[in-house]
């Protein structure tokens, strides 16, 4: 879905709406992505698996998991991957998972990982463990 937003300078930027069944659908009224020009910006996933709608409730590595198969697909969906990411954000219930949520992250992120802000929450939807929001560049084609 394409929309037009009127910038401040009276210009009109083309913002495409991402949306994938590959990925859980929002759980609020939010996109999961939106992308603008060459940047890709997803809102928070959290570990829905996506073929079933169900929450994933294991440990926080399982957690993690499907949250990041959620980014990957998100971000496929607009056109980047898990290497053209920029920045990511993640949310935490409890900094004391900081390492676990890190070994699993770093299967994602192999070579080269993107800036990253780590962030411990009071809570999260659904009260899970980890979200997850990503921020992508997208070479013109």
């Amino acid at each position: 879905m394409l929309v037009f937003a009127n910038t401040d300078k009276g210009e009109d930027k083309m913002l495409t709406v991402v949306n994938t069944a590959n990925a859980p659908a929002a759980i609020g009224p939010y996109s999961q992505a939106i992308k603008v020009g060459n940047l890709v910006f997803t809102s928070g996933q959290i570990p829905i698996n996506p073929a079933t709608g169900e929450l994933v409730t294991g440990s926080v590595e399982e957690q993690a998991h499907q949250v990041l198969k959620n980014v990957k697909a998100v971000l496929e969906a607009a056109g980047a991957s898990l290497a053209s990411v920029v920045k990511t954000t993640v949310f935490i219930k409890d900094m004391n998972d900081f390492a676990k949520i890190n070994a699993v992250y770093a299967t994602y992120f192999t070579a080269n990982p993107p800036a990253r802000s780590c962030v411990e929450v009071a809570r999260l939807p659904k009260d899970v463990l980890v979200e997850i929001e990503a921020i992508a560049y997208v070479a013109d084609k």
